[in-house]
């Protein structure tokens, strides 16, 4: 009996560790994008998202795998809802709030609120499904959120600027727990690219209405280079990566990973000379990886949403 368990033991801690390192890579890819948003500081922001999540779609829509549009056309219309709010909070409603908070706020403001999305997501997630949160996973989130908040201290605000930041936090929670239902039948690839066309229209329209005919200019080369980066890599790889992590080992323990987003970008900034890597930066980074590997550590059940039908393991 012991040995014929090895191979299914095996063959879990084999997809942990692979999700384990999907979600990493995902989050140090947006950690590192902060240079490319810094770029974009001059470029209307509605069309800028309209550029960057509509090219990645298209990207993504070559490899979405057999059967995307059946798949898409059986959706529910409570499905293409949560679809909806997925893109509208998670992805164009987030960087909206962050580039609102950060108008009255420093940037740590709002990266130590949205910081604290482990939490969140090791708290709401078990409740959503009607379990108790794991306490091993808590723990390693309230390390992982200590460690963040200290890779990236604290500054200035107001009450403004708090109220931006908690919206980028209901962004960020969201990006992960709206993803749930939905993510077992698109798959992580087909998911993308559906959530990234939804985003792409409703960025269109939200510049349409808030900014007229100037939401949406030719982008100059620099601008170019960004809008590129963000589509192609932190988008297309980062979201594909994301997803195909948590499909592996859950939502709470993908979203500890979040961790790695500020600890990217300390690294990153002194490459291009916005910052330094002292002290500080170290413990919070030494402490975000106490967290994840004490979160990580025990076997995770296969999540709900994960599946078992030769369809689901297809997409990934």
């Amino acid at each position: 009996m012991r040995t014929a368990a090895l191979p299914s033991v095996a063959a879990m801690n084999a997809t942990t560790t692979r999700g384990a390192l999907l979600a990493a890579l995902a989050c140090v890819l947006v950690g590192g994008s902060f240079t490319a948003n810094s770029l974009l500081g001059d470029y209307p922001y509605a069309g800028g998202q309209c550029l960057r999540y509509g090219l990645a779609c298209l990207l993504l829509l070559p490899i979405v795998g057999p059967g995307a549009a059946a798949r898409v056309r059986a959706l529910t219309p409570r499905q293409w809802a949560r679809l909806a709010l997925l893109a509208a909070l998670g992805m164009v409603g987030f960087n909206l709030a962050v580039i609102a908070a950060e108008r009255t706020a420093e940037p740590a403001v709002p990266g130590v609120f949205v910081g604290c999305a482990p939490v969140v997501v090791a708290v709401l997630v078990p409740l959503l499904e009607g379990r108790r949160p794991q306490r091993v996973v808590l723990s390693g989130a309230l390390l992982v959120v200590a460690g963040a908040c200290t890779v990236q201290g604290w500054g200035r605000t107001d009450g403004t600027g708090i109220a931006f930041s908690v919206c980028a936090l209901v962004g960020e929670v969201g990006f992960a727990v709206l993803a749930v239902p939905v993510l077992r039948p698109l798959g992580p690839r087909l998911l993308s690219a559906t959530v990234c066309g939804v985003a792409a229209v409703e960025s269109a329209v939200a510049g349409a209405v808030l900014d007229g005919g100037a939401w949406l200019r030719r982008p100059d080369a620099t601008e170019t280079a960004a809008l590129l980066w963000q589509a192609a890599i932190v988008t297309v790889v980062g979201f594909v990566c994301w997803y195909m992590g948590m499909q592996r080992i859950g939502a709470e323990r993908a979203t500890l990973f979040s961790g790695l987003i500020p600890v990217a970008a300390a690294c990153t900034a002194p490459l291009v000379g916005t910052g330094s890597y002292g002290v500080p930066q170290a413990v919070g980074s030494a402490l975000v990886g106490a967290g994840v590997a004490l979160g990580c550590r025990m076997r995770p059940s296969p999540p709900r949403y994960e599946g078992s039908s030769p369809v689901v393991r297809n997409q990934v």
